[in-house]
């Protein structure tokens, strides 16, 4: 794999959010799904940021009913194929191996196949039934950042397009209102995050993509030691390493469960960045609306990743 790293590109490929969202919003009223038929099972594949931003959509697929799992693409063990399985491949560069041969297997067993990237012409649509362009540009940094979030945009439209429609215009906003801001928040979240050399993201099962997600963007650009965790499951596997470490934590807001996380942080000493829609947030436009939350809040892992990144090159 050929990668070359560029912090100053990553935040141009951020920075270029807002518009590329706008664009999105438009196509979406259009209703990307509408020629692909409803199945009675529906299955996202997925590696790395492909497989991540599958994760709250399917849950709030399940929500109404219907059988939608996400897997990944390497997994020996599956969900089978078949005549009434919908199977969704996801790749931004249409080429992820392991996507593709997934696909194909469910292509061979008779299941309806969408593919979704960000290239008009891949080996990933070539074995799809029908093809869904993610439209967000080159990502000149070598990081899916507009990628994963046009990929949650368009799986929002499978809900309602009109919804998704609204939640990618509200997070154009959401978005330029964060870099808009930033020499007022910015210094103040690399402080609490950036200074350790490990970073925990934490969020609800509902928005898991996000921590997921903004974990992987201290491994990918700076190379930090990241995880992430779902904040409920938090208090039972992952408080523990608050007593030994000086813990940095980023909080997507939420949860029920925040104020028992936000304890026993304080109490042992660490320091939490939460986003979002709390007392103690860090706010931004539309943040008391999931749906544009979900779009958005990773945008702020995403800058403080880049700092670090930038410093060290």
């Amino acid at each position: 794999m050929t990668w070359t790293p560029d912090p100053d590109a990553f935040v141009r490929d951020l920075e270029a959010k807002p518009a590329a969202l706008r664009a999105l919003a438009a196509r979406l009223d259009a209703d990307p799904w509408r020629d692909v038929g409803r199945s009675d099972r529906v299955v996202f594949i997925g590696m790395g940021s492909s497989r991540f931003a599958a994760l709250a959509v399917a849950a709030m697929l399940r929500a109404t009913g219907r059988d939608v799992v996400v897997e990944r693409a390497s997994a020996a063990v599956v969900a089978p194929g078949g005549p009434r399985t919908l199977a969704v491949g996801i790749s931004a560069s249409g080429s992820t191996a392991e996507t593709v041969a997934a696909l194909s297997r469910h292509a061979d067993a008779g299941s309806t196949t969408v593919a979704i990237t960000n290239t008009e012409a891949s080996s990933l649509a070539v074995v799809a039934d029908h093809h869904i362009w993610l439209a967000a540009g080159d990502e000149q940094g070598g990081v899916a950042c507009r990628t994963f979030q046009h990929t949650i945009a368009i799986l929002l439209a499978m809900l309602e397009p009109a919804r998704a429609a609204a939640a990618a215009r509200g997070a154009a906003d959401a978005t330029d209102d964060l870099l808009d801001r930033r020499p007022s928040w910015l210094p103040q979240a690399i402080d609490a995050l950036a200074d350790t050399g490990a970073v925990f993201a934490l969020a609800s099962e509902e928005r898991i993509s996000s921590a997921e997600q903004a974990a992987l963007m201290f491994r990918e650009g700076p190379r930090l030691q990241a995880d992430a965790c779902e904040t409920g499951d938090w208090l039972h596997v992952d408080v523990y390493l608050t007593k030994p470490l000086d813990y940095r934590a980023l909080l997507f807001a939420g949860s029920r469960f925040d104020g028992d996380v936000t304890r026993w942080v304080d109490e042992r000493g660490g320091r939490l960045l939460m986003v979002g829609a709390a007392p103690d947030g860090l706010r931004y436009r539309g943040d008391d609306d999931p749906d544009v939350a979900l779009c958005t809040e990773t945008l702020v892992a995403e800058l403080v990743a880049a700092d670090v990144w930038r410093r060290q090159a």
